[in-house]
């Protein structure tokens, strides 16, 4: 499995997806502003990867914090977790993370804890969190491969593997599983425009897994599907609404209008932390807009006429009845999603 995000004693290293595939570079992170420049930079990304990273950070930077207070260390505390919610706004993994850390330090605080009890009472979650994800993914993974047909051609979009979480992936776990079983004939990875996360990332990840890949642009999708290339779909999720409603990288939306016309069965891969049970359907989920250059540039290359605008979201949202199953590390939820997301929580 990919070291996605790891410590190094008291320093974070994650690798730098954006210089993938060419480059295997790590970045250090010796602070916690420098974890959430990782984060809002892409340095790290996915949902899961997210929450992960912010957890480690805000441990990282209670490491770091000199005071012996509780009052004023109690107060950095809330700031470090006010850095890391200013990140990635859609992700809902983000804000499940740093609510997980303030229930630790809380907990403790009223205890009676210490500064550096606290310390390694926050390392303790962070880490928890991460092996947790880990496991979550292969638990998915292993349910997700039971709806995976024999001989399956398999179409996933944006990156839901090792890279956007801990480790072994979201919608990437459940095709390693199902290849593990010999179910895999041909996975093809959406490029993911204007970020190319499935050209750069899905498809480094399964070529180094020795599952058979192919990329595509999205708009090769469709007439793949009218000629019967596909068997089956799963992407990721950045956020799920109680009804089932799924935030997904940008384009996930037409994926799933062009599967539910041709009859491909269309699931969403995601651990529990990613459903958000008190925004009621997709109308409520944020969607980030990112950096116009991501457009209109590649590298130092302009593509675009100066004086034409932009509009870059970063995610949309899949309405719940294109959706056949949402994989979690619980099980498969199916509609009416809004009682069985819920069912999976109990």
């Amino acid at each position: 499995m990919l070291p996605t995000v790891a410590w190094d004693n008291d320093v974070i290293v994650m690798i730098d997806q954006r210089k993938l595939p060419g480059q295997e570079v790590y970045v250090h992170c010796k602070t916690a502003k420098d974890v959430a420049r990782a984060i809002t930079t892409m340095v790290i990304r996915g949902a899961p990867a997210i929450g992960v990273s912010a957890a480690m950070g805000i441990a990282l930077g209670m490491q770091r914090s000199k005071s012996t207070g509780t009052r004023q260390f109690a107060v950095e505390f809330n700031q470090v977790c006010d850095l890391m919610a200013g990140t990635r706004p859609t992700a809902v993994n983000l804000f499940w993370a740093i609510d997980r850390m303030k229930r630790s330090f809380g907990a403790g605080a009223l205890a009676g804890a210490s500064c550096d009890e606290l310390r390694v009472r926050l390392r303790r979650e962070a880490d928890a969190i991460h092996d947790e994800d880990v496991a979550s993914c292969m638990a998915m993974g292993r349910f997700g491969a039971e709806v995976v047909p024999k001989g399956a051609r398999i179409l996933t979009h944006c990156n839901a593997g090792a890279l956007a979480t801990a480790g072994y992936g979201t919608a990437l776990g459940v095709i390693r599983a199902a290849a593990a079983q010999g179910k895999v004939a041909q996975v093809f990875a959406d490029e993911t425009r204007p970020f190319l996360q499935g050209a750069r990332l899905t498809a480094w990840e399964l070529v180094k897994d020795g599952i058979p890949t192919t990329v595509i642009t999205e708009s090769m999708a469709g007439p793949l599907m009218r000629q019967g290339g596909l068997d089956f779909i799963v992407v990721g999720a950045d956020r799920i609404a109680a009804n089932g409603d799924v935030a997904n990288k940008i384009g996930t939306y037409t994926v799933a209008m062009m599967a539910h016309a041709h009859g491909v069965p269309f699931y969403v891969a995601a651990p529990l932390s990613t459903i958000d049970l008190n925004t009621p359907d997709g109308s409520g989920i944020p969607i980030e807009e990112r950096n116009a250059k991501e457009m209109t540039h590649l590298g130092a290359m302009q593509l675009t006429p100066e004086g034409a605008t932009v509009w870059n979201p970063a995610f949309d949202v899949t309405p719940h009845h294109l959706i056949a199953g949402i994989i979690t590390e619980k099980g498969i939820a199916r509609a009416p999603y809004d009682s069985s997301l819920r069912e999976l929580f109990a």
